[in-house]
């Protein structure tokens, strides 16, 4: 099992949960992270750290955010030089997409 980033990361990019991450699993993309499955060893010190809960176990990310696992799988490849393993300034606009629905429009940049 490994831990999925979801839809509210998007446009936020919090990073608190990269910091506390003790294997480098998670990627940075242009307005989210995802977290490489293959680096992910499930100790949950992420998701108490992610300030819009979008962090979920594998086997329990809400079914309308289940195509996440896959994207956190292929994005990571993608972005495998990506590694982030500091706390970096969110984006700039992040508290406001907090806890805001994200639309088509909205979502990955790859």
């Amino acid at each position: 099992m490994a831990y999925v980033v979801t839809e509210p990361c998007i446009n936020c990019k919090y990073t608190n949960c990269a910091a506390v991450c003790p294997v480098d699993a998670f990627r940075e993309g242009p307005n989210f992270l995802v977290i490489d499955p293959n680096e992910c060893i499930d100790c949950d010190a992420c998701v108490s750290e992610c300030p819009v809960e979008a962090i979920f176990p594998d086997d329990e990310v809400p079914a309308e955010w289940e195509h996440y696992i896959d994207w956190n799988e292929r994005l990571a490849e993608k972005w495998e030089d990506n590694v982030i393993n500091e706390t970096k300034d969110a984006l700039p606009d992040a508290d406001e997409w907090a806890n805001k629905p994200k639309s088509v429009d909205d979502i990955i940049q790859e």
